[in-house]
């Protein structure tokens, strides 16, 4: 076992969660290695500004805020490497994480920090129109919207529920679905349906996202049914067609719900000694990046916690 490449502490992605885990650890003299695939802050990078994030009361660039707790965690020691993680092996005391390059880093524990990622319609505009009225969050951005007209595509639990939640916000939200009939529980559609802010948008697709210098300015729609394609002026579209986790490396024996989320206790312990997971890739409701940091604190102390019980015996 190389010794440079051992660790008490590994973290799978580069996000507010796995950031957060990291400067905990190296505050409590863990030597950490945190892996990022793509570019440090993880969603955070999708959004322009981030106005719900305490001690921020003007708002703050998402850029900015990710820079912030990128510079934090590195201040004590962590070790950051943008590499891509291929497979873990965790039947064992010692952890192997092997990186899609090769190579193949040791240690104690691993936090899964990897988080999710919305499902895209993948039509014309939605990316060149993201963070700028396309949107992913409606917790995150709804008072962009106050006195506006904006759309919701899906018709799920969350989708309705977000819609709800918009409408303390907005003047109108339109719920566009693909088919006749809602797939949300009865009693959330009831909420919808009493609410004279929503209104339904049945038997439809959005072909594409219209906009301009200012933004999102409007919606191509498409008729399930007979083909028929209009136009649908909106200020701003929430896609909210479910999250996917982002956990292809996983091995099998980290258990997961139905949807692939990774079941953790309170303390952010999985299934696996040694192993825990924190932010996104979490079966939780709630999503956020205040949530993020909080899973991300609590998963490096009971990785902490776990060194200690099982490894302090070991000279």
């Amino acid at each position: 076992m190389s010794v440079s490449e051992s660790y008490d502490v590994a973290i799978v992605g580069g996000g507010p969660a796995g950031l957060t885990a990291g400067l905990y650890a190296t505050r409590a003299r863990l030597k950490t290695i945190l892996l990022e695939k793509i570019g440090f802050g993880g969603q955070l990078l999708s959004y322009e500004t981030v106005e719900n994030y305490p001690g921020f009361p003007e708002g703050v660039g998402a850029f900015d805020l990710a820079e912030l707790i990128r510079t934090h965690s590195l201040k004590f020691g962590l070790q950051a490497r943008n590499a891509e993680v291929g497979q873990l092996q965790i039947g064992n005391l010692i952890k192997e994480i092997h990186l899609a390059d090769g190579n193949i880093l040791y240690s104690k524990t691993v936090i899964l920090a990897s988080g999710a990622s919305p499902n895209k319609l993948g039509v014309k505009g939605e990316t060149e129109f993201t963070g700028r009225g396309v949107s992913y969050c409606a917790v995150c951005d709804a008072p962009f919207y106050r006195n506006q007209e904006i759309a919701v595509v899906g018709g799920g639990d969350t989708a309705l529920e977000e819609a709800i939640y918009l409408s303390k916000f907005a003047d109108r939200v339109h719920v566009i679905h693909r088919r006749d009939r809602l797939r949300a529980i009865p009693i959330i559609q009831n909420r919808a349906a009493e609410n004279d802010k929503i209104s339904l948008v049945l038997n439809a697709v959005v072909t594409e996202i219209q906009g301009g210098p200012q933004g999102v300015e409007g919606l191509i729609l498409r008729d399930t049914k007979d083909s028929r394609v209009w136009e649908f002026p909106i200020n701003g579209v929430f896609v909210l067609v479910g999250v996917r986790p982002n956990g292809s490396y996983l091995p099998l024996e980290i258990d997961r719900d139905a949807l692939g989320f990774v079941r953790t206790d309170q303390e952010m312990a999985t299934s696996v000694p040694g192993v825990f997971a924190a932010g996104d890739l979490r079966q939780k409701r709630l999503r956020q990046i205040v949530t993020a940091v909080g899973d991300g604190a609590t998963a490096a102390f009971s990785a902490g916690q776990y060194i200690e019980e099982h490894f302090h015996h070991i000279s």
